[in-house]
């Protein structure tokens, strides 16, 4: 075995490992799955952007009404 070949073997065990998985997976976990990792992109996408919980709700709030 080569050094390339595993330095291949190494990089894509985790493919394999999510491929397994997902052979033994119904039609529903798979869509669970895909609903999870659509629901972290979001997270992450948020976060990156400064959009989540870090917003100034009180600067953005209109003022009290006497």
């Amino acid at each position: 075995m080569s050094f390339l070949d595993r330095i291949r073997s190494w990089w894509s065990k985790d493919e394999v490992a999510r491929a397994e998985e997902e052979i033994g997976m119904t039609p529903t976990e798979r869509d669970e799955a895909e609903e999870d990792y659509q629901g972290r992109k979001d997270d992450i996408f948020l976060r990156e952007h400064n959009l989540g919980a870090e917003g100034n709700f009180e600067r953005d709030s209109e003022p009290p009404h006497p």
